[in-house]
């Protein structure tokens, strides 16, 4: 037993949270005895005593506990006018369930309520016991023996059964489970199932008098569905199905085939035809999709207690870190789109920008080999507009905040799951001894060693066979890794070869922009070639797991959560680390080319530079990418359920209408994926890692993943109410491994967006020419008066002569000048052809690189400093929230106390009262 104090504004009000407080013999309505886990084994246990009396408040009543042994724990309630509160008060009260008002309600009204229960297909045929648990088996199936004991086996349990055939295909049945108070009571104590009762109550003098009874008013609604439910699917999971060690639990028969589906129900339908407003929700599920669900509320924050009573609450949590993140999003997308705007206003007062576009004198050099045209410098002024709106002034700024921002909101992510496990019970809460998968099992059942906590033999893997198997799964790794720098390198190849191609196109537009047209369909091919690779490695990761042999299943699902995370982070920015770090590094110079197989030269950044490349690779894959996601996670299951209704509209006839039961309706959605919540976090996670690891170079990523969570958000809502199965309600105390995941991307953000700044961007480069060799030399000012000359300064001469014959252009320039031409430009620091070392590294190409190497150092050391510093100044816990918490812990001794002296005082006049008093005894 444990009971919950908490305090808002300045009334106090008393919570009753019942730990394993579920009496198994209805009859007597004892509760059990429960100790409570902080105290010393010393102490007396909880003692209960049944009463009947109880005062009405409203649709509740309140009871008294006695209670000697309690823990108090604070817990700060919504607000009682929030429409989507965690309570029953937005339902409709014909819908609750099996109230004697709603009962006498519908008896007035000629109906009674088992002929209203039968109706909705949430309850057996006597309309009484309702549906806990669902299971679907076709009788066609040859796993007839193994179904008939398992199901012997939970009869024998105490769970009743019954069987009906499908409406529309008689070969397909449906076992309807209900657990009976007695199960459900047993069950729960084993489980540590923790259930509340909340009532408002006043301080009094003396504390104890107002704990004078204790009683479980309605045992129909004592359990919630979803902890039904779960129960139901703990009893199912260690029930047998045939003579053996290992034949035992559902998952094995739906793994073998013996049973096609399993699944708890939904709560009726989520449309109404009445308003919510006006009438209330006919159910949680109805509540859920118009508080939640519907885009009408995309504005408005989710309603996470509701969620977690429905779903649970490791999916609660999930939806609580998608709110947090996505609110977090908000600031860094303020500052990215100012950064943005702040390169559109300073558009027309960039020195650069304007060299660049008045430059109709300089003739650059080809960027490929003969069907490469020279060009004039200012033909590229929209590109040189388009790279200062990214990279300005504002973006060393930028870059520093997203690096602060994201320890920030990680820290801060802590302490809202601090509250959330306090709020919703979890703070206590120890995830059980897990089973041992069923695979793990089978392959090393004849060698077994003493479990060190159950004390039970157990199967068990050799450190040897662990290793090599570990290692095998690493080369597979490794070997993955190597096919995505394969798809780069053929992404590069590409690249060369179509840019040649493009240059020699009869139109026009593509012709002069053959660049840009290479780019930006490299980028395109490279997305499809993305998406075709995470099917394989989605196969790959689980046969590599499965290689592994993982112990148990959270063991396999961690496993396999970081292969795949792997995997699909180096195939999705591989290609985006190519642009930002190798893209026209290493491609020599005019004359003196580097060439791919001695065959095909590397491709030259636009004279504009790489960082408009970057640009487009993020911009195109980040749009492709969560637009393919949310078709998938939505419109992918719409089509399939839409096809499910199509066929029987077309079996049974379009004008022929069936009201199907709900075990019917819920069996013809999709199921949950079957790696849980994986799928949905995977695709935040790689945002994430888009948001903050080239930052720097599109600082409208924040503001692009903003609107794509708006979204998220109320997809996911959509696809969980409407368009899946049910899934079973589990816990959860935080987001698991993708918590350090998240820390990591955290850490090469840093590491990236420093060098995007000093090798990427022109930044540092400008900072060189402005304090070292412009107008402004010497005098530590860098303004854009001290960038005149900085353009020119940046370019090479190549004498024409000088060209390899493979990469001679066709056209010798007379176009520009009327004679052909004889020098042409690039962009590099180096010597002209007639100096003593010709086409040497000049003296401001050393300090460019100097100045960028200790930009990377210092802001690297900069920023961890910072993020170090802001971690340590963040506690873990709120403030309040250890207040709480010691307050609990004070009132725990305090109650402790009252409670002992009452029963020692209580004794003691009982020992007078028989004559038996001692004059030693105390108090």
């Amino acid at each position: 037993m444990c009971l919950s104090l908490s305090i808002h504004g300045a009334e106090k009000r008393l919570q009753i949270h019942q730990r394993r407080s579920v009496a198994s013999h209805p009859e007597s309505r004892r509760l059990p005895v429960v100790r409570h886990s902080s105290l010393p084994p010393g102490r007396r246990s909880i003692k209960m005593e049944a009463s009947s009396s109880g005062i009405t408040n409203g649709k509740t009543k309140v009871f008294h506990p006695v209670a000697k042994d309690v823990n108090i724990l604070f817990d700060e309630l919504e607000a009682v006018n929030s429409p989507c509160k965690d309570d029953d008060s937005l339902l409709h009260p014909g819908n609750l369930t099996s109230t004697s008002d709603d009962a006498s309600r519908l008896e007035a009204g000629g109906e009674t309520m088992p002929e209203r229960n039968k109706s909705n297909g949430l309850y057996f045929r006597d309309g009484k016991c309702r549906i806990d648990y669902i299971l679907v088996y076709r009788k066609s199936n040859p796993q007839t023996e193994k179904r008939e004991v398992f199901e012997r086996n939970i009869r024998a349990e105490g769970l009743h059964m019954e069987k009906e055939s499908s409406l529309i295909n008689s070969d397909i049945i449906f076992v309807k489970l209900h657990a009976p108070w007695e199960v459900l009571g047993r069950y729960a104590e084993q489980m540590n199932v923790r259930m509340p009762f909340r009532r408002k109550i006043y301080y009094l003098p003396r504390r104890y008098k107002f704990m004078s009874s204790f009683i479980i008013h309605n045992k129909d609604t004592f359990f919630n569905n979803a902890t039904r439910s779960r129960i139901v699917h703990h009893i199912l999971q260690r029930i047998k199905y045939e003579e053996g060690k290992n034949k035992i639990g559902l998952n094995r028969l739906l793994t073998n085939g013996s049973y096609e589906a399993a699944f708890p129900l939904h709560e009726g339908g989520y449309r109404s035809k009445n308003s919510i407003r006006t009438h209330g929700a006919e159910n949680h599920r109805h509540l859920l999709y118009e508080c939640w669900a519907s885009w009408g509320v995309w504005y408005k924050y989710q309603p996470l207690d509701l969620v977690r009573r429905y779903f649970g609450e490791k999916i609660g949590l999930y939806f609580a870190w998608l709110g947090w993140y996505t609110g977090m999003l908000f600031p860094a997308a303020f500052i990215g789109l100012f950064v943005f705007l702040y390169g559109v206003i300073t558009l027309d007062h960039c020195q650069v920008s304007k060299e660049v576009c008045q430059a109709t004198d300089i003739i650059m050099c080809p960027v490929c080999d003969k069907y490469c045209p020279f060009m004039r410098l200012s033909d590229s002024c929209v590109y040189a507009k388009v790279t200062h709106l990214f990279d300005n002034g504002a973006t060393v700024f930028f870059a520093v905040f997203m690096a602060v921002w994201a320890t920030v909101f990680l820290e801060f992510w802590k302490r809202r799951r601090a509250v959330i496990a306090y709020d919703w019970d979890l703070i206590d809460w120890e995830e059980e001894e897990e089973e041992i998968r069923p695979q793990f099992e089978a392959k090393y059942s004849k060698k077994e060693r003493m479990n060190p906590i159950s004390g039970k033999p157990e199967p068990y893997q050799a450190f040897a066979d662990k290793c090599s198997r570990l290692v095998v799964s690493a080369s597979g790794i490794f070997f993955m890794i190597c096919v995505v720098i394969a798809a780069v390198f053929g992404i590069v190849i590409y690249r060369v070869v179509t840019v040649s191609t493009f240059a020699a196109f009869k139109w026009a537009l593509i012709r002069n922009n053959s660049q840009v047209a290479t780019t930006g369909t490299a980028v395109c091919i490279n997305f499809c070639i993305i998406m075709l690779l995470n099917v394989l490695y989605e196969k790959v990761a689980l046969l590599l797991t499965n290689l592994e042999q993982p112990r148990t299943e959270s063991e396999w699902e961690n496993s396999f959560t970081l292969k795949m995370f792997l995997f699909q982070f180096v195939n999705l920015n591989s290609s985006t680390f190519y642009i930002a770090f190798f893209l026209g590094r290493f491609t020599g110079h005019p004359g003196a080319y580097l060439r791919l197989i001695n065959r095909w030269r590397l491709e030259e950044c636009h004279p504009s530079g790489c960082l408009i490349d970057l640009c487009m690779q993020m911009g195109i894959i980040m749009v492709l990418k969560q637009t393919w996601n949310n078709f998938m996670e939505l419109g992918y299951p719409l089509i399939q359920n839409w096809w499910t209704r199509r066929k029987v509209r077309q079996e049974h006839g379009p004008e022929r209408k069936i009201s199907f039961p709900q075990w019917e309706k819920d069996y013809n959605l999709q199921p949950m994926n079957a790696y849980g919540l994986f799928d949905e976090y995977l695709e935040m996670i790689l945002q994430f890692g888009f948001t903050t690891i080239f930052v720097a170079a599109f600082p409208l990523a924040p503001l692009l993943a903003l609107l794509n969570n708006i979204i998220e958000i109320r997809l996911d809502a959509y696809k969980f109410v409407t368009q899946w199965r049910r899934p079973l309600a589990s816990r959860a105390k935080d987001i698991g491994i993708w918590y350090g995941i998240l820390e990591g991307i955290g850490i090469l953000s840093v590491i990236t967006n420093a060098f995007v700044i000093a090798i990427t961007s022109d930044f540092i480069p400008r900072l060189v020419y402005a304090y070292k060799y412009g107008p402004c030399a010497g005098q530590g000012e860098a303004g854009q008066k001290c960038m005149v000359g900085y353009v020119n300064a940046s370019l090479s001469v190549f004498r024409i002569s000088d060209f390899e014959n493979r990469s001679e252009p066709e056209s010798d320039g007379s176009e520009f000048s009327g004679t052909p031409l004889k020098y042409c430009r690039y962009r590099d620091y180096r010597d002209p052809p007639h100096s003593l070392v010709p086409y040497g590294y000049t003296l401001q190409f050393w300090h460019v690189l100097a100045a960028r190497l200790a930009f990377i150092i210092v802001f690297e050391h900069l920023v961890f400093c910072i993020k170090h510093l802001i971690s340590y100044l963040i506690p873990d816990l709120p403030k309040d929230l250890r207040d709480r918490m010691r307050r609990e812990k004070y009132l725990i001794q305090e109650m402790m106390y009252e409670a002992e002296l009452e029963r020692l005082q209580k004794e003691r006049k009982e020992r007078k009262k028989n004559g038996k008093a001692h004059h030693n005894e105390w108090p």
